[in-house]
C-alpha cells in the first residue's frame, strides 16, 4: 500500500479542484456567449434605436442599427480597420458631442492615418464594441475622401470558452498522472 504525502497530497488535489471549477466556469461562460450572440443575431434585424447615452456594459446594445447628431468632433484618433471590401488601413473615430453628452463614432476608412476633414453632423449606422466607451457607431455611409468602414461581424466575436474548458480538464488529468507516477517512483 502506497501511503500519500500529506501536504503535496492536498496542494495537488487543490490544485486539480481549481483546475475542474476553472473548466466548469468557462463551460458556463460558454453558454453566456452562446446567449449573446443568438441577442446580436435578432439585434440585427431589428428596427433602429435612438443613440444610448448610458449603456450597462454588461448588456451593451452591440449590432443594433441607430444614429446621432454630431454637434462637433471633440477629438480624433485612428486605429487600424477595414473597409467594406476587406481591405486592411485606417478606421477614423471622432469624438462627437452629442445634445445628451458624448459618442465614438467611425466616420470611415482610409489607407493612410491622416485626419479627415469632417465636422459632424447626423450620422446612422450599426452600434458596435468600443475599448474606451464600450460602444461606438459605426457609419454605414462616409463623408468624401473616405469609404465606409466595415461594420461589426458576428464572426469577429471569439466564443473560443469551449477549448479553454477542455485544457483546464486536460490540465487537472496532467497534473494527477503526474502526481501518481511521483508517488509510484516514491513506492520503489
Amino acid at each position: 500500500m502506497i501511503r500519500l504525502p500529506l501536504i503535496p497530497t492536498l496542494i495537488v488535489a487543490a490544485a486539480v479542484a481549481v483546475m475542474i471549477w476553472l473548466g466548469l466556469w468557462q463551460l458556463d461562460r460558454r453558454a453566456q456567449k452562446e446567449a449573446a450572440l443568438a441577442r446580436y443575431a435578432a439585434a440585427q434585424g431589428q428596427a433602429p434605436i435612438p443613440w444610448p447615452e448610458q449603456v450597462d456594459p454588461r448588456d451593451p446594445p452591440l449590432f443594433r442599427r441607430s444614429g446621432l447628431d454630431c454637434h462637433a468632433v471633440a477629438g480624433w484618433r485612428e486605429e487600424s480597420g477595414r473597409n467594406l471590401r476587406g481591405e486592411a488601413g485606417w478606421v477614423h473615430i471622432a469624438e462627437c458631442r452629442t445634445v445628451e453628452g458624448s459618442a465614438n463614432v467611425v466616420v470611415g476608412w482610409s489607407s493612410r492615418p491622416d485626419r479627415p476633414n469632417w465636422r459632424g453632423g447626423q450620422v446612422a449606422g450599426v452600434i458596435g464594441p468600443d475599448r474606451s466607451r464600450t460602444i461606438r457607431l459605426i457609419a454605414g455611409q462616409a463623408p468624401a475622401g473616405l469609404l465606409p468602414a466595415r461594420p461589426p461581424s458576428l464572426e469577429d466575436v471569439p466564443n473560443n470558452h469551449l477549448s479553454y474548458a477542455i485544457q483546464w480538464f486536460f490540465f487537472a488529468f496532467t497534473a494527477l498522472v503526474i502526481y501518481f507516477l511521483a508517488l509510484r517512483r516514491r513506492a520503489r
